[in-house]
């Protein structure tokens, strides 16, 4: 008897299982299908690529004219001894593919700024773009040419013990944010009818499930309270007293209805950064540009406004609870019935939406409009800047200068590793390469007129510019790696947009294993 060969489909499935449980399939999908391009295959940003390539990205370039070097051989694992001499793109791509043979890599033995100047549409097809170790002048070239194709773009440093990555993008809409601690959205303040005739029907046991004994005993309490339903300590101690009252023996269902009191009222409602959403002239003022978000969270306004009378769409998942399980799950089918008659009404509207603006009526799916009221409670919106008028013309200086009083702020990290970047560009190499006794003074004067153009009269500690020199641009294979799985974990966010990424910077120091966010 021959064996059953299981599919492609099957295999890739058990490969990727563990990852496809944070991300779901629609997540891995769009992590298969993205283009990543990385400039300067150093040790830092082979270990951006080690974080990709091992789950699953579709393809990757990498853009180095550099060739391999006794220092690269030391710290970056993407290359042996052989390699020296030889050209450092082709070969860091030839060992990442054998981390992952499903995934397409190539080498791109040129100068960025050539590709910048000669070939600008070589990027728009690109997922995500990543930069190690680019020079200023390099790096703000890249930013405004990226930022006008509108292509989402990282740039990181590695040296010695410090290290810092930035996000540029525009807009980022993320549905599935997955927070901490997400809010059990019951609805028994403003119970649907199906819910209430349920209720209604069941009698109080040891079998009933803790959300139903929770609503009896809440309908007590609210009849005593003009409707009112209890926020404080002493109001919600009072409804557990009249939970505790309502038991005839030591029942974990009641114990468990008392346990939830404090995290079983409010769901439904609309957050400031939900609303603020919704506010958004994007939301508000469809044209033909909107993207599948922006129609959908019109249409969930509306719902909202209309349908909802102030609520969101039900997400129809109910906790786990002790229980018969025939009344547990009549509960959740209830529930659940209710989630998609919700949906379905958003479903409409954005159906509506899509033919006023002459578009295809399956550009945007059922499946896409019930995920996205699932999660409607927890969507997100950021907006980024641009890295070259973050270096152009200065922002958040008052920040900065507030930082820089703060002894236990890293922001003096930024503040160097920027002058670092101003070093390379003016002297065309990186300080303490040449001449360690002479470019801790050359870089912190540097440093001080960076200061000074940003109106900000700190004085600036000179151990950092030793500190900085004595590296002399070395990469620390540890650090590399520590950061490297940080930024690949930022970049899958945003592939598969899920999650929130970082925003928008964050630096980090080995020395005192530290690292601390900053918005430019």
């Amino acid at each position: 008897m021959s064996s059953s060969v299981p599919s492609p489909e099957t295999d890739k499935s058990r490969k990727y299982d563990r990852q496809i449980r944070l991300w779901g399939d629609h997540g891995q999908s769009l992590l298969e299908n993205s283009q990543i391009c990385l400039v300067n295959a150093n040790a830092l940003g082979t270990e951006i690529l080690k974080g990709l390539v091992l789950p699953g990205i579709g393809s990757f370039t990498i853009i180095d004219h550099n060739l391999v070097t006794d220092e690269d051989i030391g710290c970056n694992f993407f290359l042996e001894p052989s390699s020296l001499g030889q050209s450092r793109a082709k070969h860091c791509t030839k060992f990442l593919q054998e981390l992952n043979p499903d995934v397409n890599g190539e080498s791109i033995d040129d100068n960025i700024d050539t590709i910048i100047a000669n070939n600008p549409e070589f990027f728009k097809n690109f997922s995500v773009v990543v930069s190690c170790g680019l020079n200023e002048k390099s790096l703000i070239k890249l930013s405004n040419l990226l930022w006008e194709l509108n292509i989402p773009f990282m740039s990181c440093q590695s040296v010695g013990f410090l290290g810092s990555a930035r996000i540029q993008m525009k807009e980022h809409c993320v549905i599935e944010t997955h927070p901490d601690n997400k809010h059990q959205d019951l609805r028994l303040e403003e119970a649907f009818q199906t819910l209430e005739e349920h209720v209604s029907n069941i009698k109080l046991g040891p079998k009933v499930p803790w959300l139903i004994i929770l609503y009896k005993n809440l309908e007590v309490y609210r009849k005593k309270h003009d409707r009112k339903i209890p926020n404080t300590y002493k109001e919600k101690s009072e409804l557990r007293d009249i939970i505790r009252s309502s038991m005839t023996a030591d029942e974990e269902n009641f114990e468990e209805a008392i346990r939830s009191v404090n995290s079983s009222f409010g769901g439904g409602k609309v957050n400031s950064e939900v609303q603020k959403i919704l506010n958004d002239s994007c939301c508000i003022n469809l044209n033909k540009n909107s993207s599948p978000f922006w129609i959908m969270a019109r249409g969930l306004k509306d719902f909202i406004e209309k349908d909802g009378k102030g609520y969101l769409p039900l997400p129809g998942t109910i906790p786990d609870m002790t229980a018969d399980t025939s009344l547990y799950i009549n509960l959740q089918n209830i529930y659940r019935a209710k989630a998609i008659q919700d949906a379905d009404a958003v479903f409409r509207r954005v159906q509506q939406l899509l033919k006023e603006l002459n578009k295809s009526s399956d550009w945007i799916s059922e499946k896409d409009v019930r995920l996205f009221c699932r999660e409607a409670a927890y969507i997100s919106v950021t907006r980024g800047s641009k890295i070259s008028d973050e270096y152009e013309k200065g922002s958040k200086t008052s920040m900065i200068s507030d930082e820089l009083e703060n002894p236990d702020s890293l922001i003096s990290h930024y503040v160097v590793l920027r002058a670092m970047e101003r070093f390379q560009t003016e002297h065309g190499y990186i300080p303490g390469e040449v001449n360690v006794e002479t470019d801790p003074a050359r870089i912190k004067s540097l440093a001080t007129r960076l200061v000074n153009d940003w109106g900000i009269s700190s004085q600036l500690n000179d151990d950092l510019f030793h500190e900085i020199c004595r590296y002399g641009g070395a990469e620390i294979h540890s650090i590399s790696s520590f950061l490297g799985g940080c930024c690949a974990h930022e970049i899958i966010k945003l592939v598969t947009r899920q999650y929130k990424p970082f925003d928008n910077t964050i630096i980090y120091d080995g020395i005192k294993s530290q690292s601390e966010t900053f918005k430019f």
